[in-house]
């Protein structure tokens, strides 16, 4: 593997063109995408422009070339980075705080959707980015096109996105080699009386001086830590000192040319109370269960059941507050969403995290949180620091 892995201006033009294919099948004649600081991953996996402090959006139309939007702070940034070279800068995706800039004849979504509309019969529009996409656009689009059926496409986005290409798995393999490194230096540092912050600040600048581009996208580096802050499912570091004997969760993730590997790890300093060290053991003998059983041909049910069962014969049936896998890639937890409800298969360059959580014990919670490439024989783990730390701490 390349140290340094990149997606190729090759593979994006590649991604447009199976996208018409299927934009094609479900008679879309044109499709807009926004995306943001929550969900980046649209505009991105098609231009690989990803905006600093704005919005972005993108429109692909069937028979026409590719259009990205940009906001005036972004617009020479978007120059930089996109591969797609047509750029309209659009106040609807600028700054939040709706600052105006003087730009003379400054056009809007309303001018760009009557342009498109002069260039091509659109008798059906799909929008990607459902729980995020502004109504100031969609009420522009609805304008230009008061007649015309509107759906969502993010299924069809995803529907490329479950299988990643070589160059991605690289970059999550990437993503995930800095997470291991970041914790094997953030983990040594921590002592009685550093606070979450301070075990925070060490995770993120380390994987920001390994080369990430920073925290994994809704997975920033969280640390919990006692009793009642370890019970939070997500947080906020908070500057509480951490102490001796207690459970200590890190969790973070590292993200990488716009894909993300996550990790997390229980620690404890000093001497380990029985009732951590178990449940650690426990947890972690199911996470190598799961681990063991995703290959390609296997079942989210399947998984799911065995690592239940096996939880509640250990009597920790009372602590398990979901099921242990999600996708991960552009997004820390994106579609397909794992059920125990619904067979979801798992297929061959798949990745996933498996994330092993007890939830509610005496000593609180805690999580055990790899990520995983799904290659023709079984797993790929590419986060490796749990494996030697956990059976190493916790024999």
């Amino acid at each position: 593997m390349n140290n340094f892995p990149k997606i190729p201006t090759t593979e994006f033009m590649l991604r447009i063109n199976n996208f018409k294919k299927i934009m094609e099948r479900e008679k879309i004649d044109i499709v807009v995408i926004y995306s943001n600081f929550i969900d980046p991953a649209g505009v991105r996996y098609f231009s690989s422009f990803y905006p600093v402090n704005e919005s972005s959006a993108m429109i692909i139309p069937l028979k026409g070339d590719p259009i990205l939007c940009s906001g005036q702070a972004n617009h020479e940034w978007s120059k930089h980075t996109s591969v797609i070279k047509d750029i309209r800068i659009m106040p609807e995706v600028g700054e939040v705080a709706g600052v105006e800039y003087d730009i003379e004849g400054q056009l809007d979504f309303n001018d760009l959707f009557q342009e498109i509309k002069g260039k091509y019969e659109v008798n059906k529009i799909g929008i990607i980015g459902d729980l995020i996409f502004p109504i100031n656009i969609y009420k522009k689009l609805v304008n230009v096109y008061p007649k015309t059926e509107i759906i969502s496409a993010d299924k069809l986005m995803f529907e490329m996105r479950v299988k990643k290409s070589k160059n991605e798995l690289n970059c999550i393999r990437k993503a995930g080699e800095i997470m291991s490194q970041a914790y094997e230096y953030t983990v040594s540092r921590i002592k009685p009386g550093v606070t979450e912050l301070d075990i925070a600040a060490d995770i993120q600048s380390e994987i920001l001086r390994l080369g990430a581009e920073g925290n994994t996208v809704s997975w920033a580096p969280m640390i919990q830590s006692g009793k009642d802050n370890s019970n939070l499912c997500v947080n906020i570091s908070s500057s509480r000192k951490v102490n001796e004997s207690e459970i200590i969760n890190l969790q973070a993730g590292a993200y990488y040319e716009g894909y993300n590997a996550a990790l997390s790890t229980p620690a404890v300093l000093g001497e380990i109370p029985n009732t951590i060290k178990e449940a650690v053991k426990v947890l972690y003998e199911a996470l190598i269960i799961a681990e063991n059983m995703v290959k390609p041909g296997v079942t989210s049910v399947e998984v799911f059941k065995k690592y239940i069962d096996f939880l509640k014969a250990r009597g920790y049936g009372d602590y398990i507050p979901y099921g242990p896998l999600h996708s991960i890639g552009m997004l820390e937890c994106e579609t397909p969403f794992f059920s125990i409800n619904r067979e979801v298969p798992i297929v061959e360059d798949m990745t996933i995290a498996i994330d092993a959580y007890l939830k509610g014990l005496p000593f609180g919670s805690f999580r055990i949180e790899n990520t995983y490439i799904i290659n023709n024989s079984g797993a790929e783990c590419v986060t490796n620091f749990n494996e030697k730390f956990i059976r190493t701490t916790y024999k």
